[in-house]
């Protein structure tokens, strides 16, 4: 028996039906324009590169593609009311998450305690007459930092506590408490009243920066060893 019968009868009459079905045609090949080839392959293009787009720039283009497609709307009538709605709500926000970061990144709380002076050198009379002035403008925060570094100042002028590069306001408070007792309980709290304002959320107030003051007047005619 030849094969090629001897074949055929074992394909299911179906088969060739849907052999057409399932095998492209090559006989009349698509014929598109060169510009909608050109068009196709930009958008191709641009889609590659989107893959590969940084989140932020994403995120970026999506956001200004909806303010985009909502100015681009009709602005008469409740449409345009809604659309600027829609944008001050949305810039609001981004300012709140921006406020947001900046807080968490700063570091909530209190920072930790520095050194009293910074890198100007100024004598105590330097620092009291910037205290003074910082005062008379209401920056208490400000007045209360200029009075401690005269009060430190002072002390080191006068040989009471010996200079040290680099030391803390609650360092200071304890060599001077040392040195003047009856003062070391006003020292500690003006250190940590200094603490709070410089590296804190405290702003300092008027009575604490007259406290202060009071105190310096007072250490100023303090000897060690001698109740003022």
């Amino acid at each position: 028996m030849p094969f090629a019968p001897l074949a055929a009868s074992f394909v299911p009459s179906f088969v060739p039906s849907l052999v057409p079905s399932f095998v492209p045609s090559f006989a009349s090949p698509v014929d598109i324009g060169r510009d909608q080839a050109a068009g196709e392959a930009a958008r191709e293009l641009s889609r590659m590169a989107y893959q590969h787009e940084p989140l932020f720039d994403r995120l970026r283009r999506k956001f200004l593609q909806f303010i985009g497609d909502l100015m681009s709307g009709d602005g008469a009538g409740t449409g345009g009311v809604l659309s600027l709605v829609v944008i001050v709500v949305v810039l609001v926000v981004l300012a709140l998450l921006l406020l947001w970061a900046l807080r968490r990144f700063s570091g909530s709380g209190r920072a930790e305690p520095g050194a009293v002076f910074g890198r100007r050198e100024r004598t105590a009379a330097e620092h009291r007459s910037e205290a003074e002035r910082l005062a008379a403008e209401e920056d208490w925060a400000g007045a209360v930092r200029e009075r401690l570094r005269a009060v430190a100042r002072d002390l080191e002028e006068r040989a009471v506590v010996a200079p040290l590069p680099g030391r803390t306001a609650m360092e200071l408070a304890e060599a001077a408490g040392q040195a003047l007792p009856s003062h070391a309980a006003d020292l500690r709290a003006a250190a940590r009243l200094f603490d709070d304002v410089t590296y804190g959320e405290a702003g300092g107030t008027r009575e604490e920066y007259l406290t202060l003051a009071a105190l310096d007047e007072r250490l100023r005619s303090a000897r060690t060893g001698v109740t003022a």
